[in-house]
């Protein structure tokens, strides 16, 4: 039996046409970026290139991209640096952040560094815009706001404007982890209030262990590694050239088919939400599911059984790949700190089906009809 995958919020499969571009790197165009020989100047010259592609398509100036190991780095170097460089003595997060940020804002605040706010939640797991502007108007210091534009667990998709906008209004910072919606949405950074934005290739068929960093031309931050002068002394270290290479064609690749690839994959979403309705009772669904919502996730809730307890492993023995949650902290069976947020009820087991473009109806008809099964 052929395994489904339905888990590519967790990651995605690699891009044939991406592979491609990056095989000359890995192969003959091994030189050292900060070489001055041809070896060198070839391999920098890809890097620049790159960095001009994914500049273009954000709507960015080119020496506001920088390149990073993924979107862990990039969060940690983007609240850490509004702390350290940029005299944010108070955070203003949710309860729903990945833990890229919640670990690291937790980090700043047990040492002493900020004091946490963090905003209420409305019942379909949206940020509550009249809470979160009380916390900017009554705040005595300067103010760091850092939330989510898609949750990777629920889908819940912020409206990036109408908080920039409000950031701007009290003079705070403004950093969003883009990491769900880098290559699922189209920005246009120029246009958009927000200070620093993070990606990482492999939410959209790029290669793993690449990442990105947007800084607002208008900020200033020292680098979080030191060493070398790379990525403009914001980043030391030889850079990770196929990776780099990979994120702008994938990137590419993801813009280009971007409006087919979204019909698409919303449609298997509703599918899948429609079909599930019809033959699980008691089914229910997290977040504004058919709302403001990421096209590509849908977090379901089974009625808690002995059976629905052993749901995910059961589903893969069945070949079939899907998520508790988050799979950043996979192995781990804390249960999912965004679900517990927004929905207390503990009678319902959390499964996270997340699509791509490789997805089919009637992998999910073979899914729906295991779960009828399993539950």
């Amino acid at each position: 039996m052929n395994r489904i995958y339905f888990d590519n919020a967790a990651t995605t499969s690699l891009d044939p046409v991406v592979l491609e571009a990056m095989l000359p790197l890995l192969t003959e165009k091994f030189g050292n970026p900060s070489s001055i020989y041809s070896y060198g100047r070839e391999t920098r010259l890809s890097i620049e290139s790159a960095r001009k592609s994914v500049a273009k398509i954000l709507n960015a100036h080119p020496a506001e991209i920088f390149f990073t190991s993924g979107g862990t780095e990039s969060n940690n170097t983007a609240i850490q640096a509004s702390v350290r460089d940029l005299g944010c003595k108070h955070i203003i997060t949710s309860l729903i952040e990945h833990h890229a940020v919640t670990h690291t804002v937790e980090h700043l605040a047990s040492a002493g560094k900020v004091k946490v706010s963090y905003v209420k939640l409305l019942p379909n797991g949206h940020i509550d815009h009249i809470h979160l502007e009380k916390l900017l108007s009554e705040s005595k210091e300067k103010v760091l706001v850092s939330l989510m534009h898609a949750n990777n667990e629920i889908g819940n998709i912020l409206d990036i404007h109408s908080v920039g906008n409000l950031c701007k209004k009290y003079n705070a910072i403004f950093h969003s982890d883009t990491v769900q919606t880098v290559g699922h949405f189209p920005f246009d950074l120029r246009n958009t209030p927000v200070h620093f934005i993070t990606g990482a290739a492999h939410k959209f068929h790029g290669p793993k262990g690449v990442g990105l960093l947007y800084i607002n031309e208008n900020v200033k931050i020292q680098p979080f590694i030191f060493g070398g002068g790379q990525e403009r002394n914001m980043r030391a270290g030889t850079e990770n050239i196929y990776g780099i290479v990979g994120f702008a064609k994938a990137l590419e690749l993801a813009t280009t088919n971007h409006e087919s690839d979204r019909r698409y994959i919303a449609g298997l979403k509703q599918y899948m939400y429609e079909a599930l309705l019809k033959h699980i009772p008691g089914v229910a669904f997290n977040g504004d599911t058919l709302g403001n919502s990421l096209y590509t996730v849908l977090s379901v809730s089974f009625p808690k059984t002995e059976k629905s307890e052993m749901l995910l492993f059961n589903l893969d023995i069945h070949h079939i790949c899907a998520s508790g949650g988050s799979a950043c902290a996979s192995g781990a069976e804390a249960g999912s700190h965004v679900i517990r947020a927004i929905n207390l009820n503990p009678n319902q087991i959390t499964v996270r089906f997340s699509f791509c473009k490789h997805n089919t109806l009637a992998e999910i008809d073979t899914v729906v009809q295991q779960l009828k099964v399993l539950l």
